[in-house]
């Protein structure tokens, strides 16, 4: 629809903005990443901290940011409605330039996990970033300008593996504190979310947002039709007047009665929305598959299987590699994602990463192959994975929800991530030794199967559609009266 036409100074104005959001992934990266190129130097006698680590040390520097981001997710939807989409993302940036203000001072251990929590805070956010930039971007590149949280996540990865590599301790540290910084600053030149500010009542300024962000005049009929699309977004009555839609004298009738006045709590609103909770189930299915097909897992043990596998290969190089891999495939999926659309991309990434695997543990069991194989597909598995299915869960966990509960749903869909993510890596150690790699490998591309399977009858097609239109494919028609 005209509209939804994308002008250049509108795509270059929401690009940038979308890139300063979904820069607090970039950080998240940075803050995963430097645990692994220190932990030999700070488990030596000769460490730049004032002891050396234990093994429960280094047990605790890697998992109290993932514990931290699960303690704060189930309130990042209280939060997100209360501060707005822009201060939120602000606040959550804090915990980044804390963690690294911290480091950059002291050599004490203690303080050195303290500020390493204090990280896990901060990355609880991403949820919030998936929301700003949904709200902000058109629907035609909406899905586009989300599958950058990812893509950034993977540049912090490689930014960081690239800088351990090529300077000292200190300097690293200035350098992630520099980046935090940059990332309140840059937040602070942009505007807040339409959407909220609608929710708050503060029309004007959701205009002037809105003018911003489409490169536009406040008076223009773009602004006007994108308003009148949030009214009917907030309008607590929508799910009934998709229902009837059949029915054009109940949707008038709906449509011309004032709302009411009582506005709903979002659990509240949740519990009587069945289209809210269709979304939320498809939302937490999707994000269950992309879990539990392992590629956390396998990240974490990448450098055991390329030593086997490529053992003359330096590992930070190899982690390197890893990293580039990632981030041209998040690329990728930037360009592909509107052009051939979620449900497509879900199923055939996570189809064809199941097909990875399954060769990967027949490898592992029989080497049927040269050594160099095992890395090749590796490899090809983490393109793959992250063309599609590491991304399209995260943006679809901000884009299946009407505003009330969007934040709400958010934070239950990354809550059950990281919960997920946490009994993944509690158990996959104790797994391995029981088991084995191979047969762990096999169950991953069971579950693929099993998700892809999913997909093709569950998961509808949201590319280029606006809110309402997603809720309608959640709704379930009311049936005309015969004879009507």
């Amino acid at each position: 629809m005209d509209g939804d036409k994308v002008t250049v100074r509108g795509f270059l104005v929401q690009g940038v903005a979308t890139l300063a959001i979904a820069y607090l992934t970039t950080l998240t990266g940075l803050v995963f990443s430097w645990p692994s190129y220190n932990v030999a130097n700070f488990m030596t006698n000769d460490t730049v901290l004032s002891e050396p680590m234990s093994s429960v040390h280094v047990s605790l520097l890697g998992s109290l940011t993932n514990i931290g981001a699960l303690l704060v997710t189930p309130f990042c939807g209280y939060i997100v409605n209360g501060l707005g989409r822009k201060y939120s993302a602000m606040l959550f940036g804090l915990p980044f330039v804390l963690c690294w203000t911290i480091i950059s001072v002291t050599n004490s251990v203690p303080w050195i996990l303290t500020a390493m929590a204090l990280a896990g805070l901060g990355i609880a956010g991403q949820m919030i970033s998936s929301i700003y930039i949904s709200e902000i971007s058109q629907d035609s590149i909406r899905g586009s300008m989300m599958s950058t949280v990812v893509s950034l996540y993977f540049l912090g990865l490689l930014v960081s593996y690239v800088f351990g590599g090529q300077f000292n301790y200190n300097v690293v540290v200035y350098i992630h504190l520099s980046m935090s910084i940059l990332y309140m600053v840059m937040l602070a030149l942009l505007k807040e979310s339409p959407v909220f500010l609608m929710q708050k009542g503060r029309e004007r300024e959701a205009a002037e947002s809105i003018a911003f962000y489409r490169q536009v005049r406040v008076t223009s009929k773009v602004v006007e039709v994108e308003l009148s699309k949030i009214r009917l977004q907030l309008d607590p009555r929508l799910e009934k007047i998709l229902e009837g839609d059949d029915d054009p004298i109940v949707t008038k009738e709906l449509i011309q009665t004032p709302p009411p006045a009582l506005k709903l709590s979002e659990w509240q609103f949740l519990k009587q929305s069945q289209t809210s909770i269709r979304a939320l189930k498809t939302s937490l299915a999707c994000m269950a598959t992309m879990i539990l097909m392992g590629n956390i897992a396998l990240q974490v043990y990448a450098e055991t299987l390329f030593k086997e596998a490529l053992p003359l290969m330096d590992s930070n190089q190899c982690s390197i590699f890893l990293a580039i891999d990632l981030l041209v495939a998040s690329i990728t999926c930037t360009f592909v994602i509107d052009k051939f659309g979620r449900k497509f991309l879900m199923i055939s990434t996570s189809s064809l990463a199941s097909v990875c695997t399954m060769l990967l543990g027949t490898q592992i069991q029989w080497h049927w192959a040269p050594h160099w194989f095992t890395a090749l597909i590796i490899y090809l598995y983490s393109f793959i994975f992250n063309v599609g299915v590491a991304v399209v869960p995260y943006v679809l966990s901000a884009e299946l929800f009407v505003p009330e509960v969007r934040g709400l749903c958010g934070s239950i869909v990354m809550a059950c991530s990281w919960a997920m993510n946490f009994v993944t890596m509690v158990i996959f150690t104790p797994v391995v030794e029981e088991v084995g790699f191979a047969p762990l490998f096999y169950a991953f591309s069971v579950v693929g199967f099993v998700g892809a399977g999913y997909c093709v009858y569950f998961l509808p097609e949201t590319k280029g559609l606006s809110i309402d239109a997603i809720q309608a494919l959640f709704v379930k028609k009311t049936k005309r009266k015969v004879g009507a």
